[in-house]
């Protein structure tokens, strides 16, 4: 595979169109996830160029980290995406590092799914990281012809902001939440976090930038980072949350711009920053001028009333934080909904942006996001704490009772996850069990999803259903 013709494929310097012919062969499965390339003058032979042209290409995208190189061993090809940076381009063809496979284990789940739609059964989705459909609130959109409802349709692209009504609601949200008082000129309306997150990588980042986020993580599992040509690095944690020292020695290797955190509940490992650490961050990020955006999409779901569900955004007061709150993990897939808390001239500038793309939001689920915030949430979010603490609760002693010597754990406080140390080896060990739980109907999320090693699963207990066993 590796000769001239292909090479003469790709057009530029002769070191860069060695580089095109090796990710192209890692776009088409040619080169697989840690597959070993041939030597260097192995290379240099085949493709008949001098070896220094293939040293270049090679140190250019080990630079990338599309390469590994290990002394004494070989370059490989990259088997995550850690620090993974990328030059985006306009095709129509995402490259293999923008997508990650769909796994084995992946395709059995999505094969249970389909026999369970067709038999009309029941599994326990311990995959599915949203609500299931009756824990969703009924919702109702206030009286309006439909005269009225496109008029109100038009005027929203002009309101690129979100609508005034629920950005006052939201504001009043925060405040009984939070004792956070936030102006509405700092709010602006999304599509949920995805969407926050996508125009903050086009408007505040560009390519080759670093930001670093929670080791697991599932920051790790979306491509708009690599896709923005965004290098993304993990950061450990322990009880508390990401660690410090962690942290400041990432910062000396690879200085970061912004620091991606989802300190209440985290997804998917459940755990709460303490307040210390939230502090002990905030102080390090000022003093190193690194922004924070802080994702929060479980504080409301807390088993503990006296637990600190408090966002670090509430000790900002230098307007490094960037807020995003959300109700799409409340509300389901089907009402997008969220909302950016940050200064007004980023507001400002990143709405002009979603205009250029999208043209606006939609006036239909922010008329429900506001019902839900004017009528339903207190009594709807309580009910939501009762019943994910119970689900909790069953899915702990189903483990306990089936699995005992499976598995270690960190209890958690509240949120949708619980996440699971394997007791296996290897990854034998860990399809052996993962098949067996599939063999009973339960589905769970790997850990390699979001940037972990083998034997670490994620199991969403909302979806735990007790009288399948």
């Amino acid at each position: 595979m590796w000769n001239q013709t292909q090479l003469n494929l790709f057009k530029g310097p002769l070191y860069k169109r060695v580089s095109a012919l090796i990710e192209s062969y890692i776009d088409q499965g040619v080169l697989i996830s840690g597959e070993r390339l041939p030597s260097e003058r192995q290379l240099s032979k085949q493709l008949m160029i001098n070896r220094s042209t293939i040293v270049h290409a090679l140190e250019g995208l080990t630079e990338r980290n599309i390469l590994v190189r290990k002394l004494g061993c070989g370059t490989f090809v990259n088997a995550d995406k850690w620090g993974l940076q990328t030059y985006p381009t306009i095709n129509w063809h995402l490259p293999s590092h923008f997508h990650r496979p769909v796994s084995l284990y992946q395709q059995k789940v999505q094969h249970l799914k389909k026999q369970t739609m067709l038999n009309n059964d029941v599994i326990c989705d311990l995959a599915n990281g949203d609500l299931p459909a009756y824990l969703i609130p009924k919702l109702t959109l206030p009286e309006m012809s439909s005269q009225e409802l496109i008029y109100q349709e038009k005027n929203s692209d002009l309101l690129q902001i979100g609508l005034p009504s629920l950005k006052r609601y939201i504001a009043d949200y925060m405040r009984h939440k939070f004792a956070m008082d936030v102006p509405i000129e700092q709010i602006l309306i999304t599509s949920g976090t995805q969407q926050a997150l996508f125009l903050i990588t086009q408007g505040l980042l560009k390519p080759g930038d670093a930001i670093g986020i929670e080791s697991p993580s599932y920051f790790y599992s979306l491509p708009l980072f690599q896709a923005a040509g965004i290098r993304i690095y993990g950061i450990s944690m322990d009880e508390q949350g990401i660690r410090l020292d962690d942290l400041i020695s990432l910062q000396k290797q690879h200085p970061l711009k912004w620091l991606l955190l989802n300190p209440v509940f985290q997804n998917p490992t459940g755990i709460t920053m303490s307040l210390n650490r939230k502090q002990d961050i905030l102080s390090f990020c000022r003093k190193e001028g690194i922004g924070i955006v802080e994702d929060d999409a479980y504080s409301a779901l807390s088993f503990d009333p006296k637990l600190d569900c408090s966002p670090i955004k509430k000790l900002d007061q230098h307007n490094q934080v960037i807020y995003l709150g959300s109700l799409s993990k409340y509300l389901g897939r089907s009402i997008r909904v969220g909302w950016m808390i940050a200064p007004t001239h980023v507001i400002s500038r990143l709405a002009e942006i979603r205009q250029y793309i999208d043209s606006g939001l939609s006036i239909l689920p922010q008329l429900l996001a506001e019902d839900y915030l004017r009528n339903h949430y207190l009594d709807h979010q309580q009910h939501l704490q009762q019943q994910l603490q119970i689900k909790y609760q069953h899915l702990l002693t189903w483990l306990n009772q089936y699995h005992p010597d499976y598995y270690s754990y960190s209890k958690v406080q509240g949120g949708m996850h619980l996440y699971l140390n394997l007791n296996v080896q290897n990854i034998k060990q860990e399809e052996q069990l993962l098949n067996y739980w599939l063999s009973k109907g339960v589905t769970v999320s790997k850990g390699d999803i979001f940037g972990d090693s083998f034997g670490f699963v994620r199991l969403s207990y909302g979806h735990f259903v007790e009288n399948l066993f």
